[in-house]
C-alpha cells in the first residue's frame, strides 16, 4: 500500500534492521523498543488487522512468531517473551504487526500495559463469556 512504512520495509524501499524474512513475512527491530531485541513481525502483504488477514497467512505468521520468540529469548538471553497484536486501537502503523518483546523477571513491566479490573461477580463473568461465545459462533461457525 502506498505510503505504508511497513510495506516499504517489506519491499526493501525503507530501511530497517531485519532479523528474519521468508516469502510471507518480515521481522525487524522496533525502532522504539520496550527492551533491546523487541521485534515487529509483519506479513509482506498489506493487511491492517488480524481480522483482515487471510486464513492462508494466519499459520505462517504465527509459526514465524513462535520462531522469532524463540530466537529473541536465546539471542537476548531472555527468560521469556511477550507477544502482542493491536487491532486499530494503539496501532501506530495500520499494517498488522506482532510485537515480540524479550522479558526477564523484575524487568519493570507489570502484567499488561493497561489497568486490569475484575468482573463485578460470577454472573457478570458468565454474561461476558456467553456474549463472546455467541459472537465467535456468528463470525466463525466452524
Amino acid at each position: 500500500m502506498a505510503g505504508c512504512v511497513f510495506c516499504g520495509i517489506a519491499e526493501r524501499r525503507d530501511a530497517a534492521e531485519i532479523v528474519f524474512e521468508d516469502e510471507q513475512c518480515v521481522a525487524f527491530l522496533d525502532h522504539r523498543p520496550l527492551f533491546p531485541g523487541h521485534c515487529l513481525l509483519i506479513p509482506r502483504e498489506h493487511w491492517e488487522t488480524l481480522a483482515d488477514l487471510p486464513s492462508r497467512l494466519v499459520g505462517p505468521l504465527f509459526l514465524n512468531a513462535r520462531r522469532i520468540a524463540r530466537g529473541v529469548e536465546v539471542g537476548m538471553d531472555a527468560e521469556g517473551t511477550f507477544l502482542a497484536v493491536n487491532n486499530r486501537v494503539s496501532q501506530s502503523v495500520p499494517h498488522l504487526h506482532v510485537h515480540i518483546v524479550p522479558r526477564r523477571r523484575k524487568d519493570g513491566l507489570k502484567g499488561f500495559f493497561w489497568p486490569r479490573r475484575k468482573y463485578q461477580d460470577d454472573r457478570d463473568m458468565r454474561q461476558v463469556r456467553d456474549a463472546v461465545r455467541a459472537a465467535i459462533e456468528r463470525v466463525d461457525p466452524s
